[in-house]
């Protein structure tokens, strides 16, 4: 999952308060790769479902909005909310093909009274299959590297039947995309794990969001009546890696699960994702 691609020097943290917050660091271009899990239906060819697995090489670009944005208070006086607009690109890594295009908007929002509520973070987005995005969570900043949990790639729910072929069964050594562990499949985390092994992260910075159980995923119709996306939830670690010599370069890695519903399962759509900044 290493990119070859030239590093930036991380900046020097200096005693400035960003009005982006935590976010400040995101601004900039990303490029890396990582792996893709999704089960999407098979009513065309006559099957329940199928299971696709990608190896993926990906490109976010962040660009600060520039400004205040003022939201105006009622009850409460108005906020200031500054942020970051978004465009991630995902490609296949064998075939090049575009799977993913995902436009938005991070937003560093501060404390209110009204509602009573501390600071936080928002992610907005829109999926060309006709998804809409609000997710909204916490920023923190720890020394030392992520602590990067297990996520299992195993659906879940009442349709759930010992009839239903096995999930995982396809995807044996032979057939796994490059790169990928068999490990990988039932724990796509263990990605991540990896392509941190051997560095030295002196710093890392935590965005979480999810879209409950505050904000949630609007869908058109048709996603809707035949893979509705229920719910998403992503961890984003920058980190602050430092090389032998002492200087340090910044990396982003990334594990997101949306939650996919159809006969009656809850089918875990997994991507995941190491990326430096160019």
């Amino acid at each position: 999952m290493t990119a070859v691609l030239p590093l930036r020097a991380a900046a020097p943290r200096l005693n400035i308060t960003s009005p982006l917050g935590l976010l400040a660091d995101l601004e900039g271009t990303w490029a890396g790769a990582g792996f893709n899990l999704i089960a999407v239906p098979n009513f065309q060819n006559h099957g329940d479902f199928r299971l696709m697995l990608n190896a993926t090489n990906e490109v976010i670009q962040f660009n600060s909005i520039g400004g205040v944005v003022p939201n105006r208070g009622s009850v409460q006086d108005d906020i200031g909310i500054f942020g970051l607009t978004y465009l991630q690109r995902v490609n296949d890594a064998v075939t090049h093909e575009g799977i993913h295009i995902e436009p938005g908007i991070w937003l560093n929002v501060p404390a209110t009274s009204d509602p009573a509520a501390g600071p936080s973070i928002v992610r907005q987005s829109t999926i060309p299959h006709g998804d809409s995005l609000l997710a909204q969570g916490t920023a923190f900043s720890v020394p030392g590297g992520p602590q990067i949990a297990p996520v299992s790639a195993k659906p879940t729910g009442p349709g759930l039947s010992s009839k239903l072929p096995g999930y995982l069964d396809p995807y044996g050594h032979s057939n796994l995309p490059p790169g990928m562990k068999q490990t990988y499949v039932a724990n796509m985390n263990q990605a991540l794990v990896d392509a941190i092994q051997g560095q030295t992260i002196i710093n890392t910075v935590v965005l979480e969001v999810a879209s409950i159980p505050v904000g949630g995923i609007v869908n058109i119709p048709f996603v809707t009546a035949n893979a509705n996306a229920t719910r998403m939830d992503a961890i984003f670690w920058i980190e602050t890696v430092q090389r032998a010599d002492g200087s340090t370069f910044l990396q982003l890695q990334y594990t997101q699960t949306v939650i996919l519903n159809f006969l009656d399962i809850d089918w875990p759509h997994i991507s995941v994702a190491t990326m430096i900044r160019t």
